[in-house]
């Protein structure tokens, strides 16, 4: 059984109205208008941080049009984990979007990945340790396994 069923798989399965609104050689972005859902689909193993920040400040206008209120990011095709992209994520991104009312976060971690989870939990210890003024005890942050629980969670 395969145990990588990202978006671009499985979305179309769905009985969801989607659309495919940002696409780039290292990542899609799908808006779920019905639903306010966004789901960014990372697509490569490693998103230089250049890449990474343009796909997610180029959500920004799509959240707002939307009134996107929930974020689901897919991780499951990454193998490296980038502190530096992470904490621009969290530190920056998210407080751009929270202040567009966007809370709740869904992440959907590389399956058998150990050390990848090990490195995104370290990875936001300290994040929270260094910036006390963070929105992310204001968010509903939550890991699934799969794109549907994401979605109906």
């Amino acid at each position: 059984m395969e145990t990588n069923l990202t978006t671009t798989k499985v979305l179309p399965t769905f009985p969801y109205k989607y659309e495919l609104v940002i696409n780039k050689d290292y990542g899609k972005v799908f808006v779920l208008p019905e639903n306010q859902i966004m789901i960014c689909e990372l697509t490569k193993e490693y998103v230089p941080i250049e890449d990474f920040r343009e796909i997610f400040s180029a959500t920004v206008p799509f959240i707002e049009k939307h009134k996107i209120k929930k974020f689901i990011f897919d991780k499951q095709n990454l193998r490296v984990f980038h502190q530096p992209s992470m904490e621009w994520y969290f530190v920056v991104w998210k407080r751009e979007v929270y202040d567009l009312g966007l809370k709740i976060h869904r992440k959907i971690l590389p399956q058998d990945q150990i050390a990848f989870k090990l490195a995104v939990e370290a990875g936001r210890a300290k994040i929270m340790s260094d910036y006390k003024d963070t929105v992310i005890p204001l968010l509903d942050i939550q890991y699934s396994t799969s794109v549907l629980e994401a979605i109906e969670s």
